[in-house]
């Protein structure tokens, strides 16, 4: 998408009524600043492990992308979560329960 970007509390919005047309359970965790706030995405599988995801820029292809932040035990997840928080009282952290460990990130329309 090039042009105007959508706002953070648009975008959350937007993404959280694909997942559920997914049928995938997702829950706002922390809402952030409606405008700015960046957002991340923590995937839990239900066995104990998650991943989180943020959106970065990528020089080489000239356009924002979703990458994984972290990988390992829930609870590390967390941790890092509560600390990025803490730094960042804009942050949005959006948690979807998936055991196949799904996202839909990569799909079109949510770079």
């Amino acid at each position: 998408m090039s042009g105007a970007r959508l706002t953070a509390g648009l975008w959350v919005s937007a993404y959280l009524n694909r997942l559920r047309l997914a049928g995938m359970a997702a829950y706002v965790m922390a809402k952030g600043d409606a405008t700015a706030g960046a957002v991340v995405v923590k995937v839990a599988s239900m066995d104990g492990a998650a991943r989180l995801f943020e959106r970065r820029f990528d020089l080489e292809q000239d356009r924002r992308i979703w990458s994984v932040l972290a990988t390992g035990a829930e609870g590390e997840m967390d941790a890092i979560l509560s600390r990025a928080r803490a730094r960042d009282p804009d942050l949005w952290v959006i948690e979807i329960e998936d055991r196949a460990g799904r996202h839909l990130l990569d799909q079109e329309g949510l770079d």
